[in-house]
C-alpha cells in the first residue's frame, strides 16, 4: 500500500487503512526540519558562499531554518537583505551560527571555528588535506562531529559535481587572468592573448587533459591563440583533439617537445589534478629560466602543492609576483575572482544535498542510501573515515560502510 506523504511531513494512508495506523509510522520516513547555518567566510580571504538568497527561500519555504551570519554573501554581492527577503535569519553571533543542525561553509574549517561548534553535527566544507592540521582534526573528532569534504563528494554518476564545477570555472578565468597581466594593465609586455591579422598569435601551453584543461584550450582556442596541451594519457589526448579540433596540438610529456615549446609559450597553465598529498613537478625551475621575459604562468594545482617549481600557494589579495622574469599567478582560490558565478554554481549542488538530508530524517540516514554524499564524509560521529588523512596524522580510520550499516 503506497504512502502519501505531503510537504508538512504528515503521512496519510487513504481509505483503504485497515492494519494500525502505528504500525505504518514506525516504517514510514518522517520529514525533520533542520536548522542550516553559514558563516562569514569573507575575512579569510575567501568570497564565495554556498548558498544563494534563492537557493535559502527554497529551504526555507520547505520548513527549513536558515541562519546567516552577517556579511557572509558582501563577497559574492549578495546583501543581508537579499538574504532576509528570502527567509534567512541574519546574525552577528558565530556562536549562533555555528550552532546549526549543520554548518556549510567554503572555506576549510580553522581551528578557532571549531571552537564554535555545539557538537554532534554536521559541517560541511573544503577539506584540503595538504592545509588541514593536526589540532583543527582533533577538535573536530572531540567535537564527534559528521564532517563532508566538497571536493569529495560524487554525484549519480560517479562525477564529482564541485571539483567538475570548479575546474569549469578555474579553467575559463585563467585565461582571462593572463589575459590581463600580458597586457599593459598591471605592467605586462603589452601582448593581446589572441592574434590578429599578420601578427603571429600568442602561445598557450596547458599541462592536464582534463576539465580546466579543456576550458581553458576552449577559452584560448576563441580568442585565436595557438594552444598546445600536454598530457601523459593518450586516449585523453585523443579525445581532446577530436572536441577542439586541428588548432590543437597535442603530446605526451616527453622533457625535449616539452622544454622547446616552454621557449616561446606566452602562457603556461598548470592544470594537473595531483593527488592528495603527493605534489610532483612537471615544470621545473631550470625549465621555468628558459621561458620568455614576461611571459604568464599560472598553477591551477597549487591547492594541492602545485606542478610547477616556482609556484607559490599565494592569498586572492596579493596573488602576483615575478620570478626569472616570468609573471607568476598562483592564488589557491581562483574561483573567488568570479565569486557571484561559482557561488550560484556551488548553490545548486548543496540546496538539494541539504533538502535530501531533512528529508532522509538526518545525515546518517541519507549517508546510507547516498554512495555520492558518502564518499565526502572524512568524519563520522567524531571518527575518522579517511584514509588518507590517517596516514597524515597516524591515526587508525575506519570504513564508513561498515559505521553506517548498523543503523
Amino acid at each position: 500500500m503506497m504512502n502519501d506523504k505531503g510537504k508538512s511531513g504528515k503521512v496519510s494512508f487513504g481509505s483503504t487503512a485497515f492494519m494500525p495506523k502505528e504500525e505504518h509510522l514506525e516504517t514510514a520516513v518522517k520529514n525533520r526540519r533542520i536548522s542550516i547555518g553559514i558563516p562569514n567566510d569573507n575575512k579569510n580571504d575567501e568570497k564565495r558562499v554556498p548558498l544563494t538568497p534563492e537557493a535559502v527561500n527554497m529551504l526555507v519555504e520547505n520548513d527549513n531554518e536558515v541562519i546567516i551570519q552577517k556579511g557572509a554573501g558582501l563577497g559574492a554581492n549578495y546583501t543581508d537583505k537579499d538574504y532576509s527577503e528570502n527567509g534567512a535569519i541574519i546574525s552577528d553571533s558565530p556562536a549562533r551560527v555555528y550552532s546549526a543542525d549543520a554548518v556549510i561553509k567554503v572555506a576549510p574549517f580553522s581551528e578557532k571555528e571549531t571552537d564554535y561548534l555545539k557538537g554532534n553535527q554536521v559541517i560541511m566544507s573544503y577539506l584540503n588535506i595538504l592545509m588541514l592540521n593536526e589540532d583543527t582534526l582533533g577538535k573536530l573528532i572531540r567535537k564527534k562531529v559528521t564532517a563532508i569534504a566538497f571536493e569529495k563528494v560524487r554525484d549519480s554518476k560517479g562525477e564529482m559535481p564541485v571539483v567538475e564545477l570548479m575546474s569549469e570555472i578555474c579553467g575559463i578565468s585563467s585565461i582571462l587572468v593572463a589575459s590581463e597581466y600580458l597586457s599593459n594593465t598591471h605592467g605586462g609586455k603589452g601582448v593581446m592573448l589572441g592574434g590578429i591579422t599578420g601578427v603571429t598569435p600568442t602561445e598557450v601551453i596547458i599541462l592536464g587533459a582534463n576539465t580546466a584543461g579543456e576550458c581553458a584550450a576552449r577559452a584560448a582556442i576563441g580568442l585565436g591563440s595557438t594552444v598546445k596541451i600536454f598530457d601523459n594519457s593518450l586516449p585523453r589526448l585523443r579525445n581532446f583533439q577530436n572536441l577542439l579540433g586541428q588548432r590543437l596540438q597535442t603530446s605526451v610529456f616527453h622533457p625535449q617537445v616539452l622544454k622547446k615549446a616552454l621557449r616561446s609559450a606566452d602562457v603556461l597553465i598548470g592544470a594537473i589534478e595531483l593527488e592528495d598529498l603527493k605534489p610532483w613537478y612537471y615544470i621545473t625551475e631550470d625549465m621555468v629560466r628558459t621561458m620568455k621575459k614576461g611571459s604568464v604562468i599560472i598553477d591551477l594545482s597549487i591547492d594541492r602543492g602545485g606542478c610547477i617549481e616556482t609556484t607559490e600557494c599565494r592569498a586572492l589579495q596579493d596573488p602576483v609576483y615575478e620570478k626569472h622574469g616570468v609573471i607568476h599567478f598562483s592564488a589557491w582560490n581562483l574561483p573567488s575572482v568570479v565569486a557571484r558565478t561559482a557561488s550560484i554554481g556551488l548553490s545548486n549542488i548543496f540546496t538539494p544535498l541539504l533538502q535530501s538530508m531533512a528529508d532522509a530524517g538526518g545525515i546518517t540516514r541519507l549517508l546510507k542510501n547516498d554512495r555520492g554524499v558518502r564518499n565526502g564524509a572524512y568524519l563520522y560521529n567524531g571518527m575518522l573515515t579517511n584514509e588518507t588523512l590517517g596516514q597524515k596524522f597516524g591515526i587508525i580510520s575506519k570504513d564508513l560502510d561498515l559505521l553506517i550499516s548498523a543503523f
